[in-house]
């Protein structure tokens, strides 16, 4: 798929400087939108949007469905009414990085607090009526995955286990009369979670309204693999490889590669393709019919996966000794395609890419990604620079899993840095914004920016090291550093780069249809 030329910034909700210590959709996250329109960027990227589990990784989130109850906007909540100013009044302020057992402590309670108001008010107040109507509405549509998860969640709270494998045997083998009981006994407990999904979808909604009126399109990401301790895995795990103790057989991960020489041992459960096959691939229809509803442009994170993933032994500690087994990518995205008409997928093909990756990316007709940090390590790595783009590439400096541009450039060797000089003039130790204009200036269709580089900021912003388990995804922008002359800067490049396209999608460059 083409998307019109354009370029955009990388920034993940939970790195806004809301209030409340966590980035959330509430004022911090339109301000962005206000700063996006006023730098002429017409693309948002986020991370998964989902419920994180331990780690806080949102690509080990505990749903692929579901929206992170901590990303609502609790000052939204109090001007909808559904809990007072003052309760919400002592909660961490706007600066600062994301202490994430702060915000379970401190804010997923006044979360509850609130929903639990809503449920109590809005069936008997006028003024809640049509609040209460979307509500009713939004349980109805959503019940495919939304009952099924507000149980997951309850459960996980009661059971405080870390993880559904340890839970009483007649709910980890989801036998229906346990189920049912367990419904039963938590009734309220389950419509709180259905309520904070409501505000969830309802906040993000109005976001996307806001970008959508300056012309910004939201470019989000699917991990391929879903986490063990996640609902999906709880309530269909015939569609992955576990054993009867219902323990996984193999799991996901990469071989040594840049990131590491032991590589990357996830812990993901892997699919059973050959029953996803069998039933039509309906489970991952869902999963990208929800997320085509959620952002306009979907990644597809760890691409090179639907051609071939690395398949670990559960019982190895590190990832060395995986082995390479083919997926049935086109198969299933020619379902897909059957299923929900063209789709506006991006591949994230980066890694140990294979000839026939890069022909499953091309017959689906998928932009790919290159992350110009990559690119200057010899001629090997030149794909990765503008100058062998092809239009049909998401271009960035670095993404979420590198270090800034300028940590980058502060650990890296004099051989590099030296090619960097080489192609880009000298820096004078600044090599942030003359790449930015590197990449701006490429045939790539979109170029993206993480927020930490537009900022030059070093490896104290970084936001995760793979393979890394704990001290991730934690940074937040300072408040006010995307500031007017940031913005100024983005706008003069779109201008000139011939990226800023009109608010109503009316490109000055066209490309091709």
């Amino acid at each position: 798929m083409h998307f019109e030329r354009s370029s955009g910034v990388l920034l993940h909700l939970s790195s806004l400087p809301s209030y409340g210590g966590i980035g959330d959709l509430g004022p911090a996250a339109h301000e962005f939108v206000g700063f996006l329109g006023r730098a002429r960027q017409h693309v948002w990227q986020v991370l998964p949007l989902c419920p994180t589990g331990y780690g806080n990784s949102p690509y080990a989130g505990s749903s692929a469905f579901a929206g992170n109850p901590y990303l609502i906007s609790l000052e939204y909540l109090s001007d909808w009414g559904w809990i007072d100013g003052e309760r919400i009044g002592g909660l961490a302020g706007r600066g600062g990085n994301v202490d994430f057992d702060a915000v379970e402590r401190y804010k997923l309670p006044l979360l509850h607090e609130a929903a639990g108001n809503f449920l109590d008010r809005a069936p008997h107040d006028p003024a809640m009526a049509r609040q209460w109507a979307e509500f009713e509405t939004f349980c109805r549509v959503e019940e495919s995955w939304l009952t099924d998860y507000a149980l997951y969640a309850e459960l996980r709270r009661k059971f405080n286990t870390g993880a559904w494998t340890a839970w009483p045997e007649a709910l980890r083998r989801r036998e229906p009369e346990a189920l049912a009981q367990a419904a039963l006994a938590s009734g309220r407990a389950l419509a709180r979670e259905q309520v904070l999904q409501f505000a969830f979808s309802k906040q993000w909604t109005n976001l996307r309204a806001a970008a959508a009126q300056k012309g910004i399109r939201v470019l989000g990401d699917v991990a391929i693999f879903v986490n063990m301790d996640s609902a999906d895995v709880w309530v269909h795990p015939d569609l992955f490889e576990l054993n009867e103790e219902l323990e996984p057989v193999r799991i996901a991960g990469v071989p040594p590669d840049y990131f590491s020489p032991t590589g990357q041992r996830w812990g993901n459960p892997l699919y059973r393709w050959d029953v996803l096959a069998e039933q039509g691939f309906a489970w991952w229809i869902d999963r990208i019919r929800r997320a085509c509803q959620l952002y306009d442009i979907v990644r597809l994170d760890h691409f090179r996966g639907f051609e071939a993933y690395w398949a670990i032994p559960a019982d190895e500690e590190t990832a060395i000794h995986g082995e390479w087994v083919k997926a049935p990518g086109l198969e299933l995205f020619r379902a897909l395609e059957a299923a929900l008409g063209p789709l506006p997928l991006v591949a994230e093909d980066l890694g140990v890419i294979t000839p026939e990756v890069d022909a499953l990316r091309i017959e689906m007709g998928l932009p790919g990604m290159k992350v110009l940090q990559f690119g200057f390590d010899g001629w090997e790595s030149h794909m990765h620079l503008p100058h062998l783009f092809t239009p049909e590439t998401v271009a960035y400096t670095g993404t979420h899993d590198n270090d800034t541009t300028m940590g980058w450039w502060r650990t890296t060797n004099p051989a590099t840095r030296a090619a960097v000089e080489a192609y880009v003039g000298p820096v004078a130790n600044r090599p942030v914004w003359p790449l930015i204009r590197a990449t701006e200036a490429s045939v790539a269709e979109l170029a993206i920016f993480p927020a930490q580089d537009l900022l030059e900021l070093g490896s104290e912003a970084r936001l995760n090291t793979p393979a890394v388990p704990s001290g991730n995804w934690s940074w937040r922008t300072p408040e006010g550093a995307l500031n007017a002359e940031i913005a100024g800067k983005l706008a003069a490049l779109a201008e000139v780069t011939d990226r800023d396209n009109d608010p109503l999608g009316k490109p000055k460059v066209k490309t091709k249809a």
